[in-house]
């Protein structure tokens, strides 16, 4: 990011930022309403059932995008005593990412639509970067938040897919260790190992299969 402002493409770093700032919400917003439908209203008396930024974005989080290039928005509480389903930690965890391919598919295809159809507002280069920044942006922080570390959505969802006995281990490894995995991917990917790079090109060669415009 800062590169990117350091060489003075000032409104692509400005594009980017109200990308990911959207995005972020997003997901949190995702989290919460999955939460309310499997019976947790927790989120929502704190306020985030809601796509209003202000209440997502976490500051540092924020900062951090600017610094490193990775961020992250304030996590959504939860009460799983108050969950109705079984279900409910799988549905709620795989619902961030879930809100992410949703809000990517939409926009790149009524984006599509909107080109076939010769609307003049994708005639501005300023609209159509935009476009094309939220649709990938999306697609990064799908991938991304599916790797089962850390506290990634991942790590809640593997655990569904896998052996009890493989899945309660699983679990157990990824209390002690995830979080220093996750800050050894970001680490490396600071001192120039190309991890974000790799799903920031998975994200792009999945625009073709979200693509329902002919």
């Amino acid at each position: 990011m800062l590169p990117i402002l350091f060489a003075g493409n000032i409104s692509l770093f400005i594009l980017i930022i109200v990308a990911l700032v959207f995005s972020l919400s997003f997901h949190e917003f995702g989290h919460a309403f999955a939460a309310k439908l499997f019976g947790d209203d927790t989120a929502q008396r704190m306020g985030r059932l809601t796509l209003n930024p202000l209440v997502h974005i976490d500051p540092i989080g924020l900062l951090m995008v600017v610094m490193v290039g990775f961020g992250y928005a304030k996590p959504v509480l939860t009460n799983p005593r108050n969950y109705t389903s079984l279900w409910a930690q799988l549905g709620v965890a795989a619902a961030g990412p879930l809100a992410n391919l949703i809000l990517a598919i939409v926009v790149y295809n009524l984006a599509l639509y909107g080109a076939n159809a010769g609307w003049t507002s994708l005639n501005n280069q300023n609209a159509v970067e935009f476009i094309y920044i939220l649709v990938i942006v999306n697609l990064i922080l799908m991938l991304f938040n599916l790797l089962p570390i850390g506290p990634l959505d991942g790590h809640y969802i593997l655990p569904y897919f896998l052996p009890k006995k493989i899945a309660n281990a699983y679990r157990d490894l990824n209390a002690r260790y995830g979080n220093y995995a996750l800050l050894g991917i970001i680490l490396l990917a600071i001192m120039g190992v190309p991890i974000f790079e790799f799903v920031q090109k998975t994200g792009l060669a999945m625009l073709p299969y979200i693509n329902f415009v002919t």
